[in-house]
Order: structure tokens, then sequence, then C-alpha cells
């Protein structure tokens, strides 16, 4: 399938390598609105593409590609979105979906119009470790009834985001949202947070965040984050700990995640079995997020990142930020 590829920076580089490398793909074009900048890319990169251009829109009438992947900086998604879906194309795209729930709906809307694929690539549901986590939280824990995160990393990027007002809520919690969302079966009904910056912060924004979600079954789900926190940090995917009925599992420093589940209960302490997890071998990352897509471009199998879905954990995003803004609990469906 002909893919054309929207961004030639350093993220549309990694997603011209994913292409190039998938057996069922072919980068056919490529463009960004820089003068020669996806023509050097793909020269820099030892990269065949038949075309190059800076036109969206003469490239997707021009060239006929297949489908779209768009990677683009976030407030770019939701034209070259439209265009791609106006065109009857499918579009896999990078997170976020939109830089607002508005554009967001209408982006949801259009390809209800087109009847064509829109995927956002939430490349971190596909880690190996992860979906054993799942998998041994449904085996060793039962429904989730409690579900912590803990991210915290002294990243110190400059640049854009550190004059961002919610650089760690809107630049980076969207994947550990979407991840609990995954991990638990589970959607969010509300939620309570306050973002906040710490006085050593180097961020203008608000770099840290403590959130509690309530979730359908009636489920928490707590956040807690930092980008300021330098020393011990925890795991790109997050630090995460599940407890349900039947007892509690626990994945950090993207180690083999563990169970220790009840076995026998009476006594002060139940009696537990530990039990780990048995992580096999995928497609990991924007690889995964690709192979997905296409298989779902053949069989009509709904992808993880279907955007009716993604919506639900960008929306997330939105709520902790009005929550933090008017200092109340917040309904998804407000944002929804």
């Amino acid at each position: 399938m002909k893919a054309l590829l929207i961004g030639a920076g350093g993220m549309g580089q990694g997603w011209a390598r994913n292409i190039a490398e998938s057996p069922e793909a072919v980068l056919h074009a490529w463009v960004d609105v820089r003068p020669g900048a996806a023509a050097d890319a793909a020269e820099k990169l030892g990269l065949s593409v038949a075309h190059t251009d800076t036109d969206v829109e003469r490239a997707i009438a021009e060239y006929k590609p297949d489908f779209v992947v768009d990677v683009t900086p976030p407030e770019v998604h939701h034209s070259v979105t439209l265009a791609a879906l106006a065109a009857g194309l499918p579009v896999l795209g990078e997170k976020p979906m939109a830089v607002t729930m508005d554009q967001a709906r209408e982006m949801v809307a259009a390809s209800e119009k087109a009847g064509k694929l829109y995927m956002v690539s939430q490349s971190r549901r596909y880690n190996a470790q992860l979906q054993a986590y799942k998998q041994l939280i449904q085996d060793q824990v039962g429904t989730v009834g409690i579900l912590n995160a803990d991210f915290y990393i002294g990243a110190h990027f400059g640049g854009f985001r550190d004059e961002m007002d919610s650089p760690l809520i809107l630049d980076m919690a969207i994947h550990t949202f979407d991840e609990a969302r995954y991990l638990c079966d589970l959607d969010a009904v509300s939620v309570y947070a306050e973002e906040f910056n710490p006085a050593w912060s180097w961020y203008k924004g608000d770099s840290s965040a403590t959130a509690i979600f309530e979730m359908e079954n009636g489920a928490r789900f707590t956040y807690r984050g930092s980008w300021c926190s330098d020393g011990c940090h925890t795991s790109w995917d997050a630090d995460w700990r599940a407890v349900g009925p039947k007892g509690s599992a626990v994945w950090a420093d993207n180690t083999t995640p563990t169970a220790q589940s009840v076995i026998k209960s009476g006594g002060f302490f139940s009696e537990m079995e530990s039990i780990d997890a048995e992580v096999g071998t995928i497609d990991e990352g924007i690889k995964g997020s690709l192979s997905e897509f296409l298989s779902a471009l053949k069989t009509g199998i709904t992808p993880n990142g279907e955007c009716h879905d993604n919506i639900k954990s960008l929306a997330m995003v939105f709520a902790v930020v009005e929550s933090s803004k008017a200092g109340r609990r917040v309904k998804l469906s407000e944002i929804l």
C-alpha cells in the first residue's frame, strides 16, 4: 500500500524508516511545508521516495496514495486529517488527536462522513510488558478497583515545552491516561485534579499534577506526575499498581510485571502466591501502530487508537486541565 507521509521532522523521519521497513507498505510520497525538507530527509536516511512536496492537498490529488500518515505538529493534525478524509483516504495520525476537543469532534465526524478509518498512534499500547501486565491483571487480580500510576521524570527539554501552560498534562499525560483505560478496560467518568509548579521548576507552566479519576465501575485511577523531578526517575511508561478482589499486580522500571494472588483467605494477612507475567514478542512502538493500522484496513477489525475510542483518552487530558483551573470535580460528559 502506498503511504503519503506528512512531516519530515525527527518523529517524521522515524515514521519514514518505519514505513520503509514494513513488508506491507511503501513510502510513496513525503510532504513537509519547508521547501526541500522531505527530499533532504529522504537522502539523509538513504530512502528512495518517488515524490516529495510541500502541499498536502496537491500531493493527495497528484500522487494518489492509499493512506496518509500524519506526523505534523499537534496544531496541524486537524487540517491534515480533514483534508485526507475528505479525499477518501484513511489516516494514521500521531498523538494527540487535536489541540482542542472541538477539533477532535470534527475529526471524528469527518471519519464517519468519509466512512474511512482514522486511527491515532497510541504507540505505548504496543509494549510487550504492558500487554503482559494487562493479561496478568485479568488472570490474577480480577476486576480492577484501584489503579495507580506514578510518573516522575526530570526532563530538561528546552524549547516549546518550557513555555507551555500545562507541559506535563498536555504533552505527556495522554500516554498514561490511555494506558490506564487499556489496562482496566474502563472509561473515566469524572476527575478531580490539581496542577502546580514547584519552586525549583525550570518550566514556565505547571509541570506537575495529581489527579483522581472515577472510572465506570466506581474504580479509582490515581495519577501523580512531574516533569521537573530530577533523580529516582520512574519508567517513561510510569510505574503501576493494580488492585482487585483476587490480589495486586505491579509494573515498574520496565521490568517484568508481577502479581501476588490470594490462594487462601483468613488470618491477619491472606496467603498469597507470587506470579510473574509471561512477556511475549510483538511489534513494538510505532511499528506496532503501523502493523495494526494496515491489518485493520485489510480486515475491517477496529484497531487500538481508532478515533471514536481515542477521543476518550484525549478528553481525560482536557478534563484534568479544566478541573485544575476550576478547582472542582469535572465530569467527562462535560468535556466529551
